[in-house]
């Protein structure tokens, strides 16, 4: 069976990152896998658990899951688990084991961070307006990805520019 290549698109909130999926899908005329936690508190509520954090990994994997088999060459994924690890842990000090084992089990072929040169947006899903903890999370994420051996770029830029630094990422890994 064909798997699609999967680029993930991560780091801290209010960085342009569903954006940037959206963008990337459109420009290679592909799928991509909007982040599942939006759709959760959107329908359960902002207050979560750290057990609702299980529960929302355990959906985001499901939904990857299912855009994995609708796409071709490449899916575009807004999110994975090294988001789930970094959430569990900045708020709760601890992370699910089952979090743990699917970053390990997991495959994929390019990360794209997502940098806070972007100003921070309010919605009633965002926590953190300040700026101390955008860089705290933005450097954990950029620590993770120094440490795993998937390809990784940082990408920044407003607007165009930030989907055309993605892009030309990408079309390096394409190119392979």
């Amino acid at each position: 069976m064909h798997k699609p290549q999967k680029i993930v698109v991560l780091g801290p909130e209010s960085t342009g990152k569903s954006t940037l999926c959206e963008a990337l899908a459109k420009h290679y005329n592909t799928e991509w896998c909007p982040e599942y936690a939006r759709q959760y508190l959107n329908e359960n509520g902002t207050n979560y658990t750290y057990d609702n954090l299980l529960t929302i990994a355990k959906g985001q994997l499901q939904e990857e899951d299912n855009y994995v088999q609708k796409a071709a060459d490449l899916l575009i994924i807004d999110t994975d688990m090294y988001v789930m690890k970094v959430w569990c842990e900045y708020v709760f000090n601890n992370c699910h084991s089952f979090i743990l084992e699917q970053i390990n089990k997991r495959q994929y072929d390019l990360y794209l961070l997502c940098d806070i040169d972007l100003p921070w947006t309010k919605d009633e899903m965002r926590e953190y307006p300040d700026e101390k903890p955008r860089q705290e999370l933005f450097m954990i994420y950029k620590d993770l990805l120094m440490n795993q051996n998937t390809p990784w770029a940082i990408v920044s830029g407003k607007g165009d520019q930030r989907t055309k630094n993605a892009i030309s990422q990408i079309d390096l890994l394409i190119k392979q």
